[in-house]
């Protein structure tokens, strides 16, 4: 893939080395830390402890994927995000945010409140406008790979996880995201690709387009891997407490990196800043 840089709102993020992008939910029903950061004093300080640690990125959440998750709706998803968005760029105007929604008008109220990106686990599936929202701000946008409603995508037991070769359905069906958002008029540098692991994927499926990104690669686009603390971390390790995953998560993100992913969602950041950092030293040496 090379070395490129990731264009979000006239900042580059190059990509010369990991890049941590710090989980920052403020809701109360996540699959992992529901309810931990829903106040929004308890979120910035948990979005100033990640910068300090390391991240690049502070990805801020307010509508739960997990499996069953309850819709929100926009004006409360706002309500959750905007206080917390608003209060790091206030504090940490160098910081680099990133808004994790599904909605046009949810993107648009963050990034004019100073978010660079937006995460769409339905890679502008459920509303193309947040296309053209990212389009006019010259936002970054990361495309993940996933099928069905907000409450239908998380896990791999629904109907959505039906697969003839998953591999080639996920870049097919990522292709065609690609294509929807330089139609939209995202620019070809501002756009990332997510493989949506454990979103509508069994275990084994995950594994499968992990192993697999060598080939997610060869579209041209930076990776992102979002695999922090994943069920099929817990069936392969026997960890059932998601927060306890930490181990698991690390080895799964070294793959990871060593086979092309390059930007990293996770929840415990100082130690995945540790880690990757070690592994990139060691992949660069032998380049």
């Amino acid at each position: 893939m090379g070395e490129k840089a990731w264009h979000v709102r006239g900042r580059e993020l190059r990509l010369d080395r990991p890049l941590i992008m710090g989980i920052l939910n403020t809701t109360p029903d996540s699959f992992s830390d529901g309810g931990r950061f829903i106040p929004p004093d308890a979120a910035l300080e948990h979005g100033a402890a990640m910068l300090e640690e390391g991240a690049d990125i502070i990805d801020v959440g307010g509508e739960s994927t997990r499996p069953g998750a309850r819709p929100v709706a926009s004006s409360e998803e706002l309500d959750r995000v905007l206080p917390v968005i608003e209060g790091l760029v206030k504090q940490h105007p160098s910081a680099v945010l990133s808004i994790d929604t599904v909605k046009s008008g949810v993107a648009n109220a963050a990034l004019h409140a100073g978010a660079h990106i937006v995460n769409d686990v339905s890679a502008l599936r459920l509303d193309p406008a947040v296309g053209e929202v990212c389009a006019a701000a010259g936002a970054g946008i990361v495309l993940m790979h996933s099928r069905g409603s907000v409450s239908e995508m998380g896990g791999g037991t629904s109907a959505h996880a039906a697969y003839d070769d998953v591999v080639q359905e996920v870049l097919g069906e990522l292709q065609a995201r690609v294509g929807a958002a330089r139609y939209a008029g995202i620019a070809s540098e501002s756009i990332v690709l997510d493989p949506g692991v454990g979103f509508a994927k069994r275990s084994e499926q995950s594994l499968a387009v992990l192993a697999a990104l060598p080939r997610l690669a060869e579209l041209g686009y930076p990776i992102l891997v979002g695999v922090s603390r994943k069920g099929f971390i817990g069936e392969i390790t026997g960890v059932r407490e998601p927060a306890a995953r930490l181990n698991g998560t690390l080895g799964a993100n070294v793959a990871a990196l060593a086979l092309g992913a390059r930007i990293f969602r996770v929840h415990d950041v100082r130690e995945h800043r540790q880690a990757l950092d070690v592994a990139w030293r060691l992949l660069r040496s032998g380049a």
